[in-house]
């Protein structure tokens, strides 16, 4: 808080534990090449927390961004009761790196009990070969799901 706010107890924004009454909000992530929208869909039932993926996803070591984010993606999901879609359709390509991270991201979302699906193109074979392998934490359940588009 800076010196020119002032904290206002009837006020959530400004109180001291605001992040407990309010919901997390989620920016997008621009990374070098790799750009996630996020849109909160209020519409469906559970909510659906959007990540929009375009770009590519070429770094190195993309933990050291991603990881961050999609830390906050699933407390903002958790937040707000909402499912996580991850929407790989229109992004031109990510390496072993960027897959290990959204690995983490949805055993993290698992094991909070956060609804997970994955959308990508079955058009683009890297795209089919990479989500394919990913069916293993499948349970038939619908906690996580994969969807070919």
């Amino acid at each position: 808080m800076t010196s020119s706010q002032t904290a206002n107890p009837t006020d959530p924004a400004g109180s001291a534990n605001a992040s407990q009454t309010r919901p997390e909000t989620l920016e997008g992530l621009h990374a070098g090449d790799l750009r996630i929208d996020s849109q909160l869909d209020t519409t469906v039932t559970p909510p659906a927390l959007r990540l929009l993926w375009t770009g590519r996803s070429s770094d190195r070591h993309p933990a050291s961004v991603l990881d961050p984010y999609f830390v906050k993606a699933v407390a903002a999901a958790v937040a707000r009761s909402a499912a996580i879609e991850l929407h790989f359709e229109k992004l031109d390509h990510f390496n072993s790196s960027t897959i290990t991270s959204v690995i983490q991201m949805i055993q993290d979302a698992l094991e909070r009990k956060v609804r997970i699906t994955i959308f990508y193109d079955h058009q683009l074979k890297w795209q089919k070969l990479s989500f394919d392998v990913l069916r293993v934490f499948a349970k038939g359940d619908d906690v996580f799901q994969i969807k070919a588009v």
